[in-house]
């Protein structure tokens, strides 16, 4: 009978050890006598009681303004006919994505805030996990989509109606949330399968794969070798579609002769460029660079809480069409 001593180093510098027994029983079965993690504790943000009400009734509102904000873009979309284009068709669809994100995040956060952390189950954790994931999956690919979109509206006008169709928006739609689904599935049963021991403390509002994997008694190796090759198809290929089709965008409006046609045309990729911009932006500073503490939580918020709240109100705020859809909305009721 093997017997396993495993160490479990806390952050704060302290040591537990907890033994893991192997029986010699039938192939495929094992028996273990190990203080296995079953649920974490998350700290969110620590702090005073008054500290933390104002942060809660901040995260509230800004949670409530960005359902009501993303259910009217959905609402509009579906219900004007001067929005059924595929444009608008794919707007609806990133707000799908920051519901999902917020409902997600949100909820449990401000629970958090309310008893100064809180408990989540393995289970949950990791399907809190998958569903955030996900859902940056499939903005990655409904984001290099649109760029697409853009770049056949600019490059190809004339021909735009017969290379876009309704039939080729909603397959295309499709495809990135199967992709999104499917890709960070896989991202998210082979940690789940991981040993976990020891402190099961993690200092984060939400159940991020980085810090979780901290705490695995288990070797990492294969889970961040998935990391790396699941994030290429999911994190490079947009990004490079993303970068190629500006840059034949960008050569095909400097050669427009008019300043007015020009800026007309650069008009109808801004809204597109600032939510690509801010959404790498945060998505490299977290995963691609990162960092520890106060200052992960910082860009954790912002993709997690920011990013679904300004998605609508830049795709509103600048849109004429949505504008003129909301007072006829608003003029008809």
């Amino acid at each position: 009978m093997p017997v396993y001593i495993v160490e479990c180093q806390r952050a704060a510098g302290k040591i537990s050890e907890h033994r893991l027994i192997e029986e010699d029983l039938p192939v495929g079965r094992q028996k273990t006598n190990l203080t296995v993690i079953t649920g974490f504790y998350l700290l969110g943000f620590q702090g005073s009681q008054l500290l933390r009400n104002v942060l809660f009734f901040m995260f509230f509102i800004l949670f409530g303004t960005t359902i009501c904000g993303n259910l009217l873009i959905i609402t509009l979309v579906s219900t004007s006919r001067n929005l059924h284009t595929p444009m608008y068709f794919f707007i609806s669809q990133l707000s799908i994505s920051d519901i999902l994100v917020s409902i997600d995040i949100v909820p449990n956060m401000l629970h958090m805030l309310l008893n100064n952390g809180g408990t989540m189950t393995f289970v949950g954790c990791f399907a809190q996990f998958f569903f955030l994931s996900a859902s940056g999956g499939f903005e990655c690919f409904l984001l290099a989509v649109m760029s697409y979109d853009r770049f056949v509206a600019i490059c190809n006008p004339l021909r735009y109606t017969s290379i876009v169709t309704t039939q080729l928006c909603i397959q295309l739609v499709c495809i990135c949330w199967m992709l999104g689904f499917v890709c960070l599935f896989i991202l998210t049963i082979t940690p789940s399968q991981l040993y976990f021991c020891g402190d099961n403390i993690i200092d984060h509002f939400f159940c991020d794969l980085v810090p979780v994997l901290e705490l695995s008694c288990s070797s990492i190796f294969i889970v961040q070798l998935e990391m790396y090759v699941i994030g290429f198809p999911t994190i490079i290929i947009p990004t490079t579609i993303i970068v190629v089709s500006y840059t034949y965008i960008v050569i095909t409006v400097l050669r427009i002769p008019s300043s007015t046609g020009r800026q007309k045309a650069f008009s109808t990729c801004s809204s597109h460029l600032i939510v690509v911009n801010f959404f790498y932006w945060t998505l490299f500073s977290v995963y691609v660079i990162p960092k520890k503490g106060k200052t992960t939580k910082f860009i954790s918020l912002l993709y997690t809480v920011f990013t679904p709240l300004i998605n609508p109100i830049i795709y509103s705020l600048r849109n004429k069409d949505i504008k003129k859809a909301l007072q006829e909305v608003l003029h008809r009721y």
